[in-house]
């Protein structure tokens, strides 16, 4: 699969990086069928899985909102489960909390909605946002390092899918130590890379 470069010149420095491709991502005229084009990729690749229980997230600054496609999974089969992270203050890690269309949510310390007194649970597959990607599944995120802290002690540690827009694909990119790579990434374009 070919990727798509940024339109603009990434910065080496990637507190500007996270700032350009956000900015990008959030100006891109044709966001909404880049969506459309995922959901489908997202949809048809889940057909393959036999998770029953997804981590997700409340999509922001121009993120792909995974929610709609999920929404379909579950209807698919009975039993199936979608979770929202909530943040624990004092751990800076996350867990995933029951979503379900039209549960009562609240914001959460950064403004985020999150589910509401919704019960916790352990999900096999985790869908993760990016910022930015790069080779072999390294994750530009927003710097908090949430998921990567949560991945490091969860036993056994889910699946995890960045899902992203192809423009955001910076292949200098560089894993520091903390940094968990991802198993997969999707695309509006197909599977952008996968684990082997």
């Amino acid at each position: 699969m070919t990727l798509t470069m940024p339109s603009f010149e990434p910065s080496r420095d990637k507190k500007l990086l996270r700032r350009q491709l956000q900015a990008e991502r959030q100006s891109l005229i044709d966001r909404h069928q880049r969506a459309m084009h995922l959901q489908e990729v997202l949809r048809v690749w889940l057909v393959s899985r036999e998770d029953t229980a997804i981590g997700a997230y409340w999509p922001i600054k121009g993120e792909f909102d995974a929610l709609p496609a999920l929404f379909r999974w579950t209807e698919a089969h009975e039993g199936r489960r979608i979770g929202l992270p909530v943040i624990d203050k004092a751990s800076k890690q996350l867990s995933f909390h029951v979503w379900y269309p039209g549960c009562e949510m609240e914001e959460d310390a950064y403004g985020i909605p999150k589910p509401s007194d919704t019960p916790a649970f352990e999900p096999t597959l985790l869908l993760v946002p990016c910022v930015g990607f790069g080779p072999k599944g390294l994750r530009l995120g927003y710097g908090g390092g949430f998921y990567d802290r949560t991945l490091a002690t969860l036993a056994p540690r889910p699946f995890t899918v960045g899902l992203a827009y192809a423009n955001g694909f910076v292949p200098w990119l560089q894993a520091e130590a903390h940094d968990v790579p991802l198993d997969a990434v999707l695309t509006e374009e197909g599977v952008a890379w996968r684990r082997e």
